[in-house]
């Protein structure tokens, strides 16, 4: 006879400890919490300061603002001295938990500072920590219904309203969430493939080689994705651009044109929203035209600049024909101030998605339809099977702030970026080299004292050292390759403060004569 279990054991008597999961949550996030809330507050107060042109100083060892105390690596990785504990428990785990938070936020580069302006992201915000919390607290996985329930239907409905705003309103249009922008990309090379070339799903490339074209100054994840893939980066084209930074349609057609005479096989056009050093829109209804005269799949990467498509205005004049490609890449945590990573890969017809990508899983997938419309097991549209639930990410925020946030938001950044252009053209001592109107929310200029460049070596040098010296005085910014020599690539956002783009102009023009430019 089996014993029956108690309240506190199992069938055979044993007892069991109760389970304390609750209380532990509570009290690690009440600890954690008293560490996290001051690090977004020093920046929240530093902020109050930007506009003099130097962060609040921190005291304490080296030069340190709230943005960031950097170290070299070398040095870095001796102050943490990491190490992994051969065992501990309770109070004692608690305090190298505590240890381990206070030198990852005393080390690492503060995003909610105003003077974060290197990368085309930014912070997040409250309600974006809220939707990091419940996904961390669910931890599902969002490749089958059975699991993700709540999250698939989510997603589904997300993609479809994001989808809806690029003008897709087919029946069949709709989106799949990616774990970035460069995923994005990489997965459209992929199902435009084997959408054009069926047979290349289960035979491979047959001999052919295939080409892609892409922006001169477009992202390196199209050639990342090429060698990935067997199709080999030297096969992905650089179309020309004009002054603009913008694809030249009848270069691009030339080069098509030109590819097939040499018996090569081009499938694929990526246009670009937003390009990453200009910023720069490609003319999407020129560029679908040669894409339909040589029967050419057109993928529009809007990691950077799709996020426009929430403002009427912007959306009008940077994303015009947008609705003409076949796919779309859109990634919310770079202007949108979503948590990161949250990308989405949309198209006009789920269903080349998902003749494209499935394969049966019987241990896996037991949802098997006909219609994409019922296809609720989403990794069977997508590379990977392990799928975070991104999307809830962007839902969240939508539930709480509402379309006109996200639309006010993008027309404050376009707002900011003009009136940091307008502050450097105000001065003698900056050259820029950003095309106008500035097509999205980043500036490209040169530090020349009294306008005057000098050759690109030395313009080059100038940048880095600049850039080098506004660490330490609370503001982050990056540089990149010019026309005459590296020159700097400012991000600003719609939660950019004037008085921040006014302190960043004084820093450049006090570091540089600091360093004797």
């Amino acid at each position: 006879m089996t014993p029956n279990a108690d309240s506190n054991g199992v069938g055979n008597g044993t007892k069991e400890e109760p389970l304390n999961r609750a209380d532990e949550v509570q009290e690690l996030l009440t600890a954690t919490q008293e560490l996290i809330i001051p690090f977004i507050r020093s920046a929240d107060e530093d902020a109050a300061t930007k506009h003099t042109g130097h962060g609040l100083a921190v005291p304490g060892g080296e030069p340190r603002t709230a943005l960031v105390e950097h170290h070299p690596p070398q040095k870095l990785k001796q102050i943490l001295n990491l190490s992994v504990p051969s065992s501990r428990s309770g109070e004692e785990g608690k305090e190298g938990l505590l240890e381990l938070v206070k030198k990852v936020l005393q080390y690492s580069v503060n995003t909610w500072d105003q003077g974060f302006m290197d990368k085309l992201y930014g912070s997040t915000n409250a309600v974006g920590l809220v939707s990091e919390l419940m996904l961390g607290v669910l931890n599902t996985n969002a490749h089958v219904y059975q699991v993700s329930p709540v999250l698939t239907l989510i997603e589904k409905h997300t993609t479809e309203y994001l989808a809806r705003l690029f003008g897709y309103d087919g029946e069949h249009a709709g989106g799949i969430s990616q774990p970035g922008g460069s995923a994005s990309n990489s997965s459209a090379i992929v199902i435009a493939r084997n959408t054009l070339f069926p047979e290349t799903k289960t035979d491979g490339m047959s001999g052919r080689k295939f080409t892609l074209f892409t922006s001169q100054h477009g992202h390196y994840s199209m050639e990342k994705a090429a060698q990935m893939f067997g199709l080999g980066s030297k096969n992905v084209i650089s179309v020309p651009v004009n002054d603009r930074g913008e694809i030249i349609p009848e270069e691009l057609e030339k080069l098509v044109e030109e590819s097939k005479e040499r018996g090569e096989t081009p499938f694929f056009v990526n246009g670009t929203a937003g390009t990453t050093v200009l910023g720069s829109f490609d003319p999407f209804t020129e560029i679908s035209a040669v894409c339909r005269r040589h029967n050419l799949w057109l993928h529009i990467d809007g990691s950077w600049g799709g996020s426009v498509v929430f403002n009427p205005e912007y959306k009008a004049t940077r994303l015009k024909g947008a609705e003409l490609a076949d796919s779309i890449a859109i990634t919310p945590h770079k202007m949108l101030g979503v948590p990161m990573t949250c990308s989405f890969l949309l198209g006009k017809d789920l269903r080349q998605f998902w003749k494209a990508m499935t394969l049966p899983a019987g241990y896996l997938f037991h949802n098997a339809s006909d219609s994409v419309n019922d296809i609720y097991d989403l990794a069977d549209l997508t590379p990977q099977c392990g799928r975070r639930a991104d999307s809830l990410k962007m839902f969240v925020a939508l539930t709480y702030y509402g379309e006109q946030h996200f639309s006010d938001l993008v027309a404050r950044g376009y707002e900011n970026a003009e009136y940091l252009l307008s502050l450097l053209k105000k001065s003698e001592n900056f050259v820029t080299s950003s095309p106008e109107p500035l097509p999205c929310d980043q500036i490209c200029f040169y530090f020349a004292r009294s306008g005057k460049l000098g050759v690109e070596e030395r313009n080059g040098e100038i940048t880095a050292s600049v850039a080098n010296r506004l660490i330490s005085r609370g503001y982050m910014i990056d540089f990149a390759p010019g026309p005459h020599g590296k020159f700097f690539r400012v991000v600003v956002n719609g939660n950019t403060r004037r008085g921040t783009l006014d302190g960043l102009v004084k820093a450049i023009e006090e570091s540089a004569t600091d360093l004797g430019y």
